[in-house]
C-alpha cells in the first residue's frame, strides 16, 4: 500500500499576513527613531522619558514577531504530529458513531453499546435503496456490543457487496425500551488532509479523526453473524 507523504509545510496564510505587517510597521518605527534622532533640536533635545518609551516600543515590537513566529513553529510541529498519528490508523479497524457500515470480504461489522441488558432485541439491516435485507432476534447484554454480518440475507441469498445499515430495536424483561446506539466499525484504507481535520477513509464511509471512539488491530474473518438465523442471534450480539 502507497501513502503519500504528510504535508509540513501548510502554515496559516493568516500568520503569514500578521507576520508581514508587523515586520513593515517595525521597519517604519525604526526609520521614524532615527529621522527623530538625527533631526532632534540641539537646545531642545528629545525628552528622556519619552526617549525610553519609544525604546520600550521597539522592544515590544521585537518581542512581538519572535512571539509569532514561536508559534507559527509550534502550530506547524502539533500538525505535523497529529497527521504523523493519522496515517498510523491506515490498516487498524476503527469505531465510530453511525449506522452505515460495509459488506466487504464476507462481513460487514457494527458497534452497538447497549445502556442496559435487554431480553428482546430485533436487529434489522437494509441496502442502499432502504430494502430490509436481513433481520434476526436475540438478547443484548449491557455494555459494548458487536454485530457481525456475513452478507446472508434473511432469504438466504449472499448478498453484493455494498453499503448497508443497521437498526437495534431492544426492550428489557419489563416491556421498557433500551437505549441501544449504533456504531460504524471499518479497516482504514486513507487519510485525507485537505480539511481542517484528517479524515479517515472506511469502505465508502468518511470519518473526522476526532470522531473515532476505537482503534483496534482487525481480527481475522470468522463468518460471524447472519449463518444460521433466529437461533444464534443471542450468541452474535451478545459477542463484545
Amino acid at each position: 500500500m502507497t501513502v503519500s507523504g504528510v504535508s509540513t509545510t501548510n502554515s496559516s496564510s493568516t500568520l503569514d499576513s500578521s507576520r508581514t505587517s508587523i515586520a513593515d510597521n517595525f521597519d517604519t518605527f525604526l526609520q521614524i527613531l532615527t529621522t527623530q534622532l538625527k533631526h532632534q533640536n540641539p537646545l531642545d533635545p528629545m525628552d528622556t522619558n519619552q526617549f525610553t518609551q519609544q525604546l520600550v516600543q521597539f522592544t515590544s515590537v521585537e518581542q512581538q514577531l519572535k512571539t509569532n513566529q514561536f508559534l507559527e513553529a509550534l502550530m506547524l510541529s502539533n500538525q505535523a504530529a497529529v497527521n504523523t498519528d493519522a496515517v498510523s490508523y491506515i490498516g487498524k479497524e476503527v469505531t465510530a458513531a453511525g449506522d452505515k457500515a460495509d459488506l466487504s470480504g464476507g462481513y460487514a461489522v457494527w458497534g452497538f453499546p447497549s445502556a442496559a441488558t435487554a431480553s428482546d432485541a430485533t436487529v434489522t439491516i437494509k441496502d442502499a435503496l432502504g430494502n430490509v435485507v436481513y433481520t434476526e432476534t436475540g438478547s443484548l447484554a449491557q455494555g459494548e456490543g458487536q454485530f457481525i454480518w456475513d452478507g446472508r440475507g434473511s432469504d438466504g441469498n449472499i448478498k453484493p457487496d455494498g453499503t448497508y445499515t443497521i437498526s437495534i430495536v431492544a426492550k428489557n424483561l419489563a416491556g421498557n425500551y433500551v437505549n441501544v446506539t449504533t456504531a460504524t466499525t471499518g479497516v482504514v484504507s486513507a487519510v485525507d488532509f485537505s480539511g481542517e481535520v484528517p479524515v479517515l477513509t472506511v469502505g465508502t464511509s468518511k470519518i473526522k479523526l476526532t470522531d473515532v471512539t476505537n482503534v483496534r488491530i482487525p481480527e481475522p474473518s470468522t463468518g460471524g453473524g447472519g449463518d444460521n438465523g433466529g437461533d444464534d442471534a443471542e450468541d452474535e450480539t451478545e459477542a463484545a
